[in-house]
């Protein structure tokens, strides 16, 4: 690798076992590891020639652990740093960000996480590299009826997976990075007569494509070269339950046939077996992508497309739910208050305002982990917009590129198209704006004039009356 592609990370571990595993890890992704097994052994380690190409520091939990990220930050602040923490150990991990480490993540260490968190480190310096995904956040699985959101799209999402909870037909929910698909996915299993047996989860994404197949459908001793040990794989360890495909699309359309023909037999063959072996196993699959466009493109097969969508749930993106920010906000924040070292913590409504104006492209997982940053380091009962520093920078920087007269006023609008502000930036007169929500609603409902009276919390001679008052033809 030329030297100007070099990225390193400084691994400081006393575990050997971890260190080669973290090494394994990181390897995949062209990093190269320096390892150091003490605090004191990683600030020579930082002195050395190969230091300028360590990006990434990784430092393993231990009760001085907060001291040394406060000591590496300050003498190489350049340098992004991550704890490596146990379940057990949010509290130090949390001490340990209030003292300047950037991200943590929870052992065993996931690949997928660990790979997210250095590319996140590795783009720091633009904005979307501060708000990608945190490694590692600890949630209590949702039950239908806990699930946050009133968005229409996203309500039927919701009932058509609660519906799908009791069969035992694939189903497959499709929609962007962070939208929720897991949480529906686990909402389903617990809501399914399935709820006392494995919910069993492969990220296909992160599974190695040469033994991707080993892992989900299990193999003999012998059957290739390193089969020391016969394995079962995820298929058999979800029988009686929920097998969770979560990307699926990455999986390899050899493979993609092998899981088409387990699904329609319900029996597996393990590479090297000379039989099969019956299973019972409710498939659950997500796609960020379509997988209808997949198809097209030749990377999935449609056989397999159909039968995963036996019920489909199409899982609508946080920009287009956006009035459902404000609740989401307060529940996220009331889970994160429940995190170890972490307290109750209120937000203001400038601050929901700014949330708000935010497209959001890493979704209810971004919302998530910028509350959970945020509240980190707050002191003060409340968050306000000076906690959300990259939301409102990148705010900013998206609307100057969008609209080079940025000096300019623009009208600001309710949800539905109604202006609140003229052009100079006044507000309209009332009678106005009442005016336009009634022309809106007789559109939104076809002239229904008892719906429209309904929906407005009026009777129908009220309706009728400002009708008259205000100028509007009923066929508005």
């Amino acid at each position: 690798m030329p030297r100007e592609t070099i990225r390193s990370l400084l691994l400081i571990d006393e575990d050997a076992a971890q260190r080669r595993l973290v090494s394994a890890i990181a390897a995949r992704a062209g990093w190269r590891t320096v390892v150091a097994d003490s605090g004191d052994a990683a600030i020579v380690s930082l002195t050395t020639p190969h230091a300028s190409t360590i990006e990434v520091i990784l430092v393993d939990q231990r009760d001085d652990t907060p001291a040394l990220v406060a000591t590496l930050r300050a003498a190489h602040p350049d340098k992004a740093v991550h704890v490596l923490t146990e379940l057990d150990g949010l509290a130090v991990a949390i001490e340990a960000m209030r003292a300047g480490a950037t991200d943590y993540l929870v052992k065993p260490v996931a690949p997928d996480r660990l790979l997210a968190a250095l590319d996140a480190a590795a783009n720091r310096d633009s904005i979307e590299g501060e708000l990608r995904p945190m490694a590692e956040k600890l949630w209590q699985p949702l039950s239908f009826d806990e699930i946050v959101g009133a968005a229409p799209a996203f309500r039927a999402a919701v009932a058509t997976a609660a519906r799908a909870a009791g069969a035992r037909v694939p189903v497959l929910i499709e929609g962007e990075r962070g939208t929720g698909k897991e949480m529906i996915a686990e909402a389903i299993h617990a809501a399914s007569p399935r709820a006392q047996r494995p919910l069993v989860v492969v990220d296909c994404g992160a599974v190695p494509a040469n033994v991707v197949d080993s892992d989900l459908f299990g193999h003999e001793r012998g059957a290739f070269a390193g089969a020391f040990e016969r394995k079962h794989g995820r298929f058999v360890d979800a029988d009686g339950g929920t097998l969770f495909l979560d990307d699926v699309a990455a999986l390899p359309l050899d493979t993609q046939a092998r899981l088409l023909a387990v699904i329609d037999s319900n029996r597996i063959w393990p590479l090297g077996a000379r039989g099969n072996r019956e299973v019972d196993v409710r498939v659950i699959a997500t796609s960020r992508v379509s997988l209808a466009e997949e198809v097209a493109a030749g990377r999935f097969r449609e056989d397999l497309l159909y039968r995963l969508a036996g019920v489909h749930v199409a899982v609508p993106a946080l920009r287009d739910r956006a009035d459902d920010l404000p609740a989401l906000t307060h529940h996220l924040l009331d889970r994160i208050a429940r995190q170890p070292g972490l307290r109750e913590l209120d937000i203001t409504d400038d601050a929901l305002t700014l949330l708000g104006a935010y497209d959001w492209p890493g979704n209810i997982r971004q919302l998530q982990n910028a509350l959970f940053r945020a509240a980190v380091l707050c002191d003060a009962p409340s968050l306000t917009t000076a906690d959300f520093p990259q939301i409102a920078q990148e705010s900013f920087s998206r609307r100057r590129n969008a609209r080079p007269d940025i000096g300019r006023r623009v009208p600001m609008t309710a949800a539905g198209g109604v202006p609140l502000y003229t052009a100079e930036g006044h507000l309209r007169p009332l009678d106005e704006i009442e005016a336009d929500v009634i022309r809106l609603a007789i559109s939104h409902y076809r002239g229904r004039m008892s719906e429209v009276a309904r929906r407005l919390g009026i009777g129908r001679s009220t309706l009728y009356r400002k009708l008259g008052d205000l100028g509007i033809d009923s066929a508005a």
